[in-house]
């Protein structure tokens, strides 16, 4: 199989990239700015604002299969327009399509999300995701939409460092903003099912465990013998963040599916 990881210069494109090459596939990797930097990785430079320059790109590559990871947190073009713009390609092509979604198109509730609840986004960024998912259907009906939370893993992951920075000091965790954490292997591998599992439309790929930043950082300090005594805490609500507060993701559906088995943080970070 000969695959086009959009995105592999980020850190799950990344990991897609080289679970792939593990696995004995032709694997073609996309940076904007960065390195993809997996041996075994054929990397090409793209702008997925660029439409043009995405359908001669897929075109000249002709995969098989599509993984779409592109990410830019405050930028609608890459988040919305740059997936309608990797679909589209995709779809000229014939290629399976497997884009990557999130947790944040929903406003948050106690109550866990199913995989096809309707987006409901109360921030940019949720918007982007919820304009991203309908663009991608609309062009490809047959593609997956994996919706997932924050990607843990190593230091190198955003969350992690994120942690790590409020540990010292540096950074504010939320105590009333909730999710459900999944591991950046756990995720690349389920990702990779999904490119030749036959589903489609939006399907949740998250840990099991509900845990605030808070308490992520938590576990982060004991994962890494810190001390958590000088923790910065918040609220959302007092630090004047508009984002969802309690966002559950019900990944049972997912946990049928596929082989792969979705660690809860509190087991990765034991």
């Amino acid at each position: 199989m000969r695959l086009l990881v959009v995105g592999g210069s980020g850190y799950l494109g990344g990991e897609v990239c080289r679970q792939a090459v593990g696995a004995g596939e032709r694997v073609v990797g996309t940076c904007h700015s960065g390195a993809v930097g997996v041996r075994g990785v054929e990397a090409r430079r793209l702008d997925v604002t660029d439409r043009a320059a995405v359908r001669e790109l897929v075109t000249r590559v002709r995969p098989d299969a599509v993984v779409s990871t592109p990410y830019r947190y405050a930028d609608w073009t890459v988040t919305a327009d740059g997936a309608a713009n990797v679909a589209y390609a995709a779809a000229e092509v014939g290629a399976r399509l497997v884009h990557l979604s999130s947790d944040a198109l929903h406003a948050g509730r106690p109550e866990p999300y199913a995989d096809d609840e309707p987006p409901s986004p109360i921030f940019p960024y949720g918007a982007a995701k919820a304009a991203a998912e309908t663009a991608v259907r609309a062009v490809d009906p047959g593609a997956a939409l994996v919706r997932t939370s924050l990607i843990v893993g190593s230091e190198q992951s955003k969350q992690i460092r994120l942690c790590l920075d409020a540990l010292a000091g540096r950074a504010t965790l939320f105590t009333d903003e909730l999710r459900c954490p999944v591991d950046v292997a756990d995720l690349a591998a389920a990702v990779l099912e999904l490119v030749v599992v036959d589903y489609a439309g939006p399907l949740n790929v998250a840990g099991p465990d509900a845990v605030s930043r808070a308490d992520l950082g938590l576990l982060v300090a004991a994962r890494f013998g810190l001390d958590p005594a000088g923790m910065k805490t918040s609220t959302g609500a007092a630090a004047g963040v508009v984002r969802p507060t309690e966002v559950r993701l019900d990944s049972a559906r997912a946990a049928g599916l596929l082989r792969t088995r979705l660690r809860g943080v509190r087991e990765l970070l034991a």
